[in-house]
């Protein structure tokens, strides 16, 4: 016999997610995203990355040369998130 008066019923839950949802991400709307702090790291990589990694490429440099092992965490965890859902679809529909 099916509840209806269950706190899980689905549209319940829709409206709790939605709900969650807005009030994490109203505060972010009061950020300031156009007017970024400049730090003398910013003007090190623009002046020694061609030296240093021989990328014309700023952004490239950074990413591949100077963040290589971050960039590589980032790829191997993005991988084995793709590789469990791929696991979990297989069990679903086997």
């Amino acid at each position: 016999m099916k509840e209806t008066g269950s706190i899980f019923h689905p549209r319940f839950m829709i409206v709790l997610v939605v709900l969650a949802t807005l009030i994490l991400l109203v505060p972010a709307v009061g950020l300031n995203f156009g007017d970024p702090i400049t730090s003398s790291t910013d003007q090190y990589y623009i002046d020694h990355s061609q030296v240093e990694t021989g990328a014309n490429n700023v952004v490239a440099s950074i990413v591949f040369d100077y963040r290589g092992f971050d960039t590589l965490g980032e790829a191997t965890v993005l991988f084995i998130a793709v590789l469990g859902v791929a696991m979990v679809f297989r069990r679903l529909y086997k």
